[in-house]
């Protein structure tokens, strides 16, 4: 038998991420200096871990409700509420999951199938692709500009937007990129998408790490927030990217479906992670405050040090990315990165792992130590000054 016949066409079609291979490459080296992981390097803070151990030791390892346990889910909407302005229903608006990635797949999934389109604003986080083709349905680039400072204007969305255009996914603050999306931003697109039956899926993953003004979301827009799914998670601001916590919020219609997706496939999140997570929202904003402090330290630092030594680079105003421009070395970004991790040992990201047209760019992230920012920022330098 052919084993590779067997398998289904439109999932051995799509290539794996282009994040991989310099992962794997970075595990064959020593002294690699890496800013190309997306995951904070912060621990868990103490309280939050303690809430979990204390939920072992009371024995709570049963399975919770299909949706999240009650309690988080109260919290997410108090939570949402007191942070970000928008009102959700515990009992049927929101959906905890496994991270935001289960939240991003369901959210596709139960939008969008063969015949449709989702528009996916590049560069752009790997997994919306991927997603959208393993829906059956097919994913539309809208290229950003780094003279827009990688917003979405008005324009530019009118130009991929067809009959067969069922959703679109926005991803601010951005990764890989850093921008941000303001009041006035989403204003302009509010009024294109009003009169459009257009859905919005809306991964605030990185919503607690805007550094300019406060976060904004479509959903904060009246006529918008029942067709936006707004998705987030405690991954990226709370430091907990291997409890596997995120959530969707959405009009109950919408997270019924998405819960009967979820019931089938996973069942429910990781219980001793939920009660975590109920202390996470409940009693860490403090601990938050001061890792998003030094996340804008390390900004500021990894910005001018990359401007110093010559590399052009948009100012991100949230997440904990930056997105230099490598256009003048005369390279492409696949060549700038291998040479850079082979000759210097530090490991950025090519931009083209984010969409076609982030070539010519690379993704460094800042979560990691100011020394081995220092010492990312030298070496490549001394790279830049022998190219």
């Amino acid at each position: 038998m052919n084993i590779k016949k067997m398998l289904c066409r439109h999932i051995t079609a799509v290539p794996p991420s282009g994040i991989r291979k310099y992962f794997d490459m970075v595990n064959e080296m020593e002294d690699v200096i890496s800013l190309g992981i997306g995951e904070p390097d912060f621990v868990t803070p103490w309280n939050i871990r303690e809430e979990g151990i204390y939920s072992l030791e009371k024995g709570y390892t049963n399975y919770s409700s299909n949706a999240g346990a009650i309690e988080l889910r109260r919290e997410i909407c108090r939570y949402m509420e007191r942070r970000f302005n928008l009102q959700y229903s515990p009992e049927h608006e929101v959906l905890v999951t496994v991270g935001g990635s289960e939240a991003i797949d369901l959210a596709i999934r139960v939008l969008a199938t063969k015949g449709d389109e989702v528009i996916i604003p590049e560069p752009s986080f790997v997994a919306y692709k991927g997603c959208t083709l393993f829906s059956g349905a097919t994913p539309v680039p809208l290229r950003l500009k780094a003279e827009n400072e990688f917003r979405i204007r008005r324009e530019d969305l009118a130009e991929v937007v067809t009959e067969k255009t069922k959703a679109l996914i926005l991803a601010y603050p951005n990764n890989p990129t850093g921008a941000i999306m303001q009041y006035d931003d989403y204003a302009e697109i509010v009024d294109f998408l009003k009169d459009r039956e257009i859905m919005i899926i809306s991964d605030e993953l990185y919503a607690e790490l805007t550094y300019e003004g406060s976060h904004v979301s479509i959903a904060n827009f009246e006529q918008m927030k029942d067709r936006t799914i707004v998705i987030n998670g405690l991954s990226k601001a709370y430091a907990m990217t291997g409890w596997r916590i995120g959530y969707a919020c959405a009009h109950r219609d919408v997270i019924e479906q998405m819960k009967k997706v979820h019931q089938y496939a996973i069942m429910c999140a990781p219980t001793t992670a939920q009660y975590a997570a109920i202390e996470a929202l409940k009693n860490a904003d403090d601990e938050v405050a001061e890792m998003v402090k030094e996340y804008n330290r390390r900004r500021r630092l990894v910005l001018n040090g990359f401007r110093g030594i010559g590399l052009e680079c948009f100012e991100p105003k949230g997440a904990f990315y930056v997105f230099p421009d490598i256009r003048k070395s005369g390279m492409t970004s696949d060549h700038f990165c291998e040479r850079l991790l082979m000759e210097e040992k530090v490991l950025m990201v090519p931009g083209n792992a984010f969409g076609e047209c982030g070539e010519g760019f690379v993704r460094a992230t800042y979560a990691t130590s100011t020394e081995n920012l220092i010492e990312a920022i030298k070496r490549t330098g001394r790279f830049l000054s022998r190219i």
